[in-house]
């Protein structure tokens, strides 16, 4: 198994596992009782993703290392997520935004991995892509109810989409790992994922009565292992127990 294949594995386990503890981090705090079981119930769909991710790569890369030591024993700089997922909960608006940005990307990228010539990854994106799909059309209703609502939703609706936006390029950003991983058929064109997503983006955008973006900055360096301040706090949480008590077993 090579690199780039362990790292493409790494991107979409950690891209799901990250994102996951974000959201769980807003368990209990949702504006009312069924919003809060659902934003719950996605961070569980997207750890049970990262969790599918992981362990295929342990089994494959070595009989001793498990999908538990790469979710919870790895150095800052050995996590492959974008940086758009380890961003804050700073208020509602931008968790649904980071969401929706995410959500997007995924409905796309893994409805073109069902014609993977990996198999695990193929028949992975077929399982997946019906939860997949729900997650975009929840959250592309909160956009547009959310834009369509008072003076105050809208304005931090949009304030979160400006303070977000320079984070997405990173989804398609192509890595040597992204594209070999194209060249081999095993992952999508991430040109042609960028397009079906903008256009999604302009739909919902049009829908919710907001601008698109003005802001033209792009940061990155997720995908290759630079990140912002705020995974270190997410991975001090994360990967407490599991220091504390290396040879537990759960």
């Amino acid at each position: 198994m090579n690199t780039a294949y362990i790292n493409l594995f790494l991107q979409l386990a950690d891209n799901s596992l990250i994102l996951a503890h974000r959201l769980s981090e807003n368990c209990s705090k949702g504006p009312f009782l069924e919003e809060d079981l659902a934003i719950t119930n996605v961070a569980l769909d997207h750890i049970g993703l990262a969790e599918n991710l992981l362990n295929h790569i342990a089994n494959q890369h070595t009989p001793i290392q498990t999908g538990d030591d790469l979710a919870f024993k790895r150095k800052e700089s050995d996590y492959r997520n974008c940086l758009l997922v380890e961003q804050p909960n700073i208020d509602f608006a931008h968790i649904i935004v980071r969401q929706f940005f995410i959500d997007a990307f995924n409905f796309y990228y893994y409805s073109a991995l069902t014609r993977s010539k990996d198999q695990f990854l193929s028949d992975l994106s077929y399982k997946s892509i019906k939860e997949i799909t729900y997650h975009l059309r929840r959250i592309s209703e909160w956009m547009v109810r959310l834009g369509n609502g008072t003076e105050e939703s809208k304005r931090r609706l949009g304030s979160a989409f400006e303070n977000l936006w320079k984070f997405t390029p990173e989804l398609f950003e192509i890595t040597p790992t992204d594209e070999w991983a194209f060249q081999e058929g095993i992952a999508p064109n991430l040109k042609a994922v960028q397009s079906d997503w903008l256009e999604k983006i302009r739909e919902i955008l049009y829908m919710s009565n907001l601008k698109f973006p003005q802001n033209t900055k792009a940061i990155h360096g997720g995908k290759m292992g630079i990140h912002t301040e705020y995974l270190g706090y997410i991975l001090c949480e994360m990967q407490y127990l599991t220091n504390k008590y290396p040879d537990a077993i759960w």
